[in-house]
């Protein structure tokens, strides 16, 4: 009935640990819905616990006695006796080991089996922690896909606008009535041309100046329709060359979401075709620990470090029961002997049964044995030590890194979302200029790069942010998704 009990209650702790505390209601497309489904299906998981429940099992088994020894012997011919013919002689015996041994040994066990749950929980922290990184990890990349869709829009808006400065620049440097070229050409060699000439041009008049007024208009106003007709034309080869490289970046991304997605998919042990629904923006996770519960709840919470305490503690009870192994073990029994009867015997004992209670004991006389055996268990205590030590160093330097990560994702949000937003009011005004020829596509193009570059790294920096606030829950054995 006890051990049922127990059983019952380690259930009622697998299904809590394999759920995730969450505020909210559940969706399809929340990253708590997944996470529910991956601490159902993961195989991971799902091989830990049954290693842990295995672990259960040896409790029972070595908490237990020894099994009973009977021995029955059967005289073929009766063996002839003062008082009768002994037919045959039944044994029983139980060997009961030194006192504290069995119930050591159930320590060691239990502590064992508690060892196998924290490395469930670890196994489990584990699976969270990548469902999470990669979740955020296609939610960057699906971020990353829509800006540079939104921006092959833009370059076809500045596309079309360069088409029209391009024919309104190829119509407009057309020659003029040769009076009205003559009476501007006396009066100044770089007024020629019409409302599309630049700079360029006109320096390309005023060159010309020794030659006759005609020749000059006219071969001022070909050379700078044909200047202003390719520089529109090259303009609109290069806004076309920037639509070419977005849609090879977005083809590399999609491939790298189909990749990404078929890993998240294997944590969750389902199709890795199967579609991964990620919101429509990349939100920030609420993470108000300070840095010093985090330190605080490593070394308190985290499952590795939890193992090896209970390790150590299981090896101590270990310890004890290899000494009390070294005493005598003590046997309880009795003996029963089957008589017949003697018709030529007149002993009043003739063809009754004899019972014998019998004692045995052990003589554990060959030390060697025994001694190895606490020598070996203090070799492993102190190689748990160091483990212990190692590990404390290696979540350190985890830390760290996660810490790092942290800082400097919040940096760059910061930065990047300024920065994000003052190089978006410069396209603003640039376009604008652009639409009516005051600026130049390279300024345009330039800033417009800066823009997407911007708003890349700003979600390249909350996807950081978000993997950094995992990474330290997943330290801190901290379950909790808001």
């Amino acid at each position: 009935m006890k051990n049922q009990v127990y059983k019952k209650i380690l259930l009622l702790l697998f299904a809590l640990g394999t759920s995730v505390i969450g505020n909210g209601q559940e969706q399809a497309d929340s990253l708590f819905h997944y996470l529910e489904i991956a601490a159902r299906n993961n195989p991971l998981v799902l091989q830990r616990y049954a290693e842990y429940e295995a672990a259960l099992q040896k409790v029972p088994q070595v908490g237990s006695l020894p099994d009973p020894e009977a021995s029955l012997g059967v005289f073929i011919k009766p063996m002839e006796l003062v008082g009768g013919n002994q037919v045959a002689d039944i044994q029983l015996m139980q060997m009961l080991p030194w006192f504290g041994v069995l119930k050591n040994a159930k320590d060691e066990m239990s502590l064992m089996a508690k060892a196998k749950y924290e490395i469930f929980r670890d196994a489990k922290l584990q699976v969270f922690f990548d469902v999470q990184r990669t979740w955020y990890e296609i939610g960057k990349i699906k971020q990353n896909i829509f800006v540079s869709e939104k921006n092959i829009e833009l370059l076809r808006t500045i596309e079309r606008l360069a088409v029209v400065r391009f024919k309104a620049g190829t119509s407009g440097n057309s020659p003029v009535p040769n009076g009205k070229s003559m009476s501007q050409s006396s009066t100044s060699g770089s007024s020629s041309g019409s409302s599309g000439m630049n700079s360029m041009a006109g320096s390309s008049g005023n060159s010309f100046g020794s030659a006759s007024p005609q020749s000059t208009s006219s071969m001022g106003g070909s050379s700078m329709g044909a200047s202003s007709g390719a520089s529109g034309l090259s303009d609109v080869y290069r806004i076309q060359i920037e639509i070419g490289d977005l849609q090879n970046n977005i083809n590399l991304l999609k491939n790298q979401l189909n990749t990404t997605s078929a890993q998240f998919n294997s944590y969750l042990n389902r199709p890795q075709a199967t579609n991964v629904t990620i919101p429509d923006s990349l939100k920030s996770e609420n993470f108000e620990a300070s840095i010093l519960a985090v330190t605080d709840s490593i070394i308190k919470n985290n499952p590795m470090l939890g193992m090896l305490q209970l390790e150590q503690k299981s090896l101590d009870a270990r310890k004890q029961m290899v000494t009390r192994m070294s005493y005598p073990m003590v046997g309880i029994g009795i003996n029963y002997s089957l008589i017949s009867k003697n018709e030529m015997s007149s002993s009043p004992m003739n063809g009754k049964d004899m019972i014998m209670p019998e004692v045995k004991v052990t003589l554990p006389i060959y030390r060697k044995k025994y001694k190895a055996l606490r020598e070996e268990t203090e070799f492993l205590k102190l190689a748990n030590t160091q483990n212990y030590q190692s590990t404390a160093n290696s979540l350190q330097t985890e830390y760290y890194q996660a810490i790092q990560l942290y800082q400097d994702s919040q940096r760059r949000k910061k930065l990047y979302a300024n920065q994000y937003q003052l190089a978006s009011k410069s396209l603003d005004i640039l376009f604008k200029s652009f639409s009516s020829s005051g600026a130049s596509l390279t300024d345009v193009l330039r800033v417009r790069q800066q823009t997407l570059d911007y708003e890349y790294r700003k979600v390249e920096a909350v996807a950081d942010y978000n993997t950094s606030v995992a990474w330290l829950k997943r330290l801190m054995a901290y379950t909790k998704i808001q």
